[in-house]
């Protein structure tokens, strides 16, 4: 069985995109903005442009979801679908129209409806003050890791609220991270509804525009003996092995980090790398938050694998079987079900319990010996990819220099 996506997990986010923008119904970045402020100071909506707006509060990197119960009982029932709890501006007091982050607009095109603005905003701060979203019925600010192993991959909507939920934290955390100026030192304002900031001082006035960190996250072939290279870090839960990945260094193309990245940490040599596809990862820690993930087959040259402990905590290649029997696809299923259940009772009050760790961790009466990453996770694909399809061509372009 494989699994074929429409997107990955984070992308296809339907608030952004330019078939939207350049909509005659679609709200632009002032317009929203205007009308934000205008309800912010209790005008209606007529006064405020006849605009609906809509907010995602976050804290802490959690966006807000609500989980109703599951519907009626039967056969096999079905897991509680999470979806983003947004709010009117009104359940957002207290806080200044400056620091809202717009995330686009949709509707209004043919369906009888406005077209709506979406925000997101960094609720934090309001933790003490009687933040009235929180209260919001079977919600919870819940984190963004635990709803990416909830979403039911099938569900085109579930993965549409998580693209954007992905979106609203890279954004809100880069906000966070970029409070000054890097040319003089001096405050950043944000400026176009938030998705852009500029130096405050009024000699620099330098634009300061969101940060992308790009990782190439590669599977090694061994083509004659057809095997792939996994790896395994010390922070994975117990059994897990994925794919080689690493950030790329300034002045480096991105076939010459595979390379790097897989002689460094393995010490095997690569030749012909083929790109695959590419991921938003916003899930990874607070500082680096626009991860892009830039997924590629990277075809062995040698085979002695010399592993730095430093980086890894071991490396091994396996067999295309081996690969085959880490992909049960039933097992992810459950990770998922007991994720949306651990998400539904988030959101009814219970305690979060443990970490996020222990859905990652397929179990089964009979566990196999090894899996890999589920499918939200571009490690999963690029592996599934070669090891229920075959390897892919090589073409013959630069990358195989």
């Amino acid at each position: 069985m494989s699994i074929h996506l429409r997107a990955h997990a984070f992308a296809a986010n339907p608030l952004r995109g330019l078939a939207g923008t350049r909509s005659p119904s679609a709200v632009s970045p002032s317009a929203a903005a205007e009308a934000l402020r205008a309800l912010l100071d209790g005008a209606d909506a007529a006064a405020a442009g006849n605009h609906l707006s809509r907010v995602l509060p976050f804290r802490r990197g959690r966006p807000l979801a609500r989980s109703p119960d599951p519907p009626a009982p039967s056969s096999p029932a079905p897991p509680p679908a999470w979806r983003l709890a947004w709010l009117p501006p009104s359940r957002v007091p207290g806080v200044p129209s400056d620091v809202f982050v717009f995330l686009g607009s949709h509707g209004g095109e043919g369906d009888g409806e406005e077209a709506a603005a979406y925000w997101a905003v960094d609720v934090s701060e309001l933790e003490g003050a009687g933040f009235a979203g929180a209260g919001e019925e079977q919600s919870a600010f819940v984190d963004l890791r635990t709803l990416m192993v909830a979403a039911d991959w099938r569900d085109t909507d579930a993965m549409g609220e998580l693209a954007i939920a992905g979106h609203a934290r890279a954004l809100l955390e880069w906000h966070n991270t970029a409070k000054f100026c890097g040319a003089c030192g001096a405050k950043a304002v944000p400026v176009e509804a938030g998705t852009r900031k500029q130096c405050g001082n009024e000699s620099c006035k330098k634009r300061i525009y969101p940060r992308v960190d790009p990782v190439v996250i590669m599977l090694v072939i061994d083509k004659e003996n057809d095997r792939a290279l996994l790896s395994r870090q010390s922070r994975f839960v117990p059994r897990m092995w994925s794919c080689l990945a690493g950030f790329i260094e300034p002045g480096e193309s991105l076939e010459e980090a595979v390379r790097r990245e897989t002689w460094e940490e393995t010490g095997i040599e690569v030749g012909q790398v083929v790109y695959h596809s590419s991921q938003p990862w916003p899930v990874g820690p607070n500082t680096m938050p626009c991860q892009l993930m830039v997924g590629f087959f990277a075809y062995a040259k040698s085979l002695d694998i010399h592993v730095d402990k430093k980086e890894l905590e071991d490396a091994q290649w396996h067999s295309r079987e081996d690969v085959k029997k880490a992909l049960t696809f039933a097992e992810y299923e459950k990770a998922q079900r007991s994720s949306a259940l651990k998400v539904n009772q988030i959101c009814k009050g219970a305690e979060r319990g443990p970490s996020t760790s222990s859905d990652l961790s397929v179990e089964s009466e009979e566990p196999a010996p090894m899996f890999v990453p589920g499918p939200y996770a571009i490690a999963h694909h690029l592996i599934s990819s070669w090891a229920l399809e075959g390897a892919p061509k090589l073409p013959s372009s630069f990358s195989n220099l």
